[in-house]
């Protein structure tokens, strides 16, 4: 039973204007501890004036501003204040550099789903946009376990299905059928993910969006969308355009009805977070729904408040960053194998 009172927010100038006092504070109050056995290395940095969405805070013991290849990430203000700048979403102008970093990113990606639990036997499937040939883009072998998966590991495969670089073995049909389908109709998009998960698969029988009953559900408020017309495994073209066209031309994640959950991104770390999330959220919503309870349904001005703030491009690929790192500290770099 849902309630048709809606949650009602802080008026929303008092909270920007908290925000902004706390991004703008001055670089004379920054300060951080410091445990007895680091050593604080403070670095010149760049003197431009931080916006009402900058981030201010780093965590490393080494600590030093975002190169030209790091920039500051421009998302972080409600979040972090004080300190050095958090980078942003590297700016690789060498695509080849691009696509190495890009392969390093899917294959923690993967390690990630793969503690997350979302792995099905050989299903699931991520892929990535090739930075140097758009036209094609790279996707995981057949038949290998998330947790194992490295750099080197990713198969580039061309829009007509064939191997054309990488590691040269087979991938699964109905993940390129569906990634093929998304990488056409949506160019703005060069990440796609899509795993067999849980709670996903609970969730999508009921053939029904997500409601906005918590922060972390507003990420996907008007952001996504459902698939009704399951058609069986993806093995025809045509049922693979069909997902796209559901995903629809801005919507970054699709419930595939009795089948799962599929999202998109500008990069790999944004669909993967968002991924998760949809998995976490889902979970949530079948929690509330067995409770049989009334329940509250955040209002539209306060969910797209939140959306607004905590849904970018930006956000979401620092949001990821915390899980990748531990990926890749776990594999003692391992999984960056691979790629020159």
């Amino acid at each position: 039973m849902i309630s048709s009172k809606s949650f009602r927010a802080a008026p929303l100038k008092r909270v920007i204007s908290r925000q902004a006092s706390l991004s703008f504070s001055s670089s004379a109050s920054r300060s951080r501890i410091i445990l007895p056995s680091q050593k604080l290395t403070i670095k010149p940095y760049s003197k431009a004036q931080p916006s009402l969405r900058s981030a201010s805070f780093a965590t490393s013991s080494e600590a030093s501003a975002p190169t030209p290849e790091e920039p500051v990430n421009q998302n972080f203000a409600a979040v972090a204040t004080g300190g050095i700048p958090y980078p942003g979403i590297p700016k690789i102008e060498d695509p080849y550099q691009k696509r190495k970093w890009q392969l390093e990113h899917m294959a923690g990606a993967f390690r990630v789903f793969a503690r997350m639990g979302f792995t099905e036997g050989a299903a699931g499937h991520i892929s990535v946009r090739d930075p140097v040939d758009p036209s094609t883009f790279w996707i995981n072998p057949m038949g290998v376990h998330f947790g194992m998966l490295e750099a080197g590991h990713m198969v580039h495969i061309n829009e007509d299905g064939q191997v054309i670089g990488g590691n040269r073995v087979a991938v699964n049909a109905a993940g390129f059928t569906i990634h093929a389908a998304i990488h056409k109709a949506r160019p703005d998009v060069d990440a796609a993910c899509h795993a067999h998960s849980k709670y996903g698969k609970a969730w999508s029988t009921f053939g029904k969006p997500l409601e906005m009953i918590s922060q972390d559900a507003c990420i996907f408020y008007n952001d996504h969308s459902v698939y009704s017309d399951f058609g069986g495994v993806v093995f025809e073209d045509d049922e693979g355009a069909r997902i796209a066209k559901a995903l629809g031309p801005k919507n970054r994640s699709v419930i595939l009805q009795n089948h799962g959950l599929l999202t998109a991104g500008k990069t790999v770390d944004e669909a993967a977070y968002l991924f998760s999330l949809m998995e976490r959220t889902c979970e949530i919503q079948l929690l509330v729904e067995s409770a049989g309870l009334p329940r509250q349904i955040i209002g539209d001005e306060e969910a797209e408040y939140t959306y607004r703030y905590n849904a970018d491009p930006e956000a979401l690929y620092t949001e990821f960053q915390p899980d990748f790192e531990y990926e890749v500290w776990k594999s003692n770099g391992k999984l960056k194998s691979g790629v020159n």
